[in-house]
């Protein structure tokens, strides 16, 4: 039992996966903007102007908002993807973790308007990429529920309580950063009991090109 007390810390101590695998995805790959909001997360700008996000704050925020989104229930949570290359990535976060996902366009009046025929009302918010995701973001703000949402270089995060930092654009990086997210929660929900207990591969949540 105390040797997998110690397991179960030491794999929550440790990063997620390591640097090389956040890189290999491109997750720290940003734009050539960068807002005053994001430069804390950032680690260098490149001699091309590609400003640079520091991994390691990746895997921190990853873990604590995995840690935040896990004490909601999953049926109130809802993830948000108008970005084509986020869609395929949200929707098996939803397939594993029970949590609800909106794909593609998002209907204005989702969360404010209970004539819309999509209305729903979520304790919690997770957006792709709030530029992308704005109409979800300013209805979020508008009935005060939490926002988590993962932040390029270029993104303001105004209104957004939690960033999770990272390149919100490339097709492996919203894979790599979705699959992780999903681990991370069964984990704090106590679904696996390792992190090896979950089998499906990074690419099976990657989008078609």
């Amino acid at each position: 039992m105390v040797e997998e007390k110690d397991k179960q810390k030491n794999e929550k101590e440790k990063m997620l996966v390591s640097e090389e695998t956040y890189m290999t995805s491109g997750v720290h790959i940003g734009t050539r903007q960068k807002t005053a909001d994001i430069k804390e997360f950032i680690y260098k700008v490149r001699n091309d102007g590609l400003y640079i996000i520091d991994v390691k704050k990746t895997d921190e925020r990853l873990k604590v908002a995995a840690k935040f989104l896990a004490k909601y229930e999953p049926s109130k949570i809802l993830v948000v993807s108008v970005r084509q290359y986020g869609q395929k990535p949200v929707r098996k976060f939803a397939e594993y973790t029970g949590v609800n996902a909106i794909e593609g366009r998002f209907i204005p009046g989702t969360l404010t308007n209970p004539n819309c025929k999509e209305f729903f009302e979520p304790d919690v918010i997770l957006l792709t990429d709030p530029l992308a995701d704005i109409q979800a973001l300013q209805e979020a703000k508008n009935i005060g529920i939490p926002v988590v949402a993962l932040c390029d270089t270029n993104n303001e995060t105004r209104y957004i309580d939690l960033v999770i930092p990272t390149n919100n654009k490339g097709r492996r990086a919203l894979a790599l950063i979705y699959w992780l997210l999903t681990r991370t929660m069964l984990m704090e929900w106590g679904k696996i009991k390792s992190y090896e207990d979950f089998t499906p591969k990074v690419e099976d949540f990657e989008a078609e090109i």
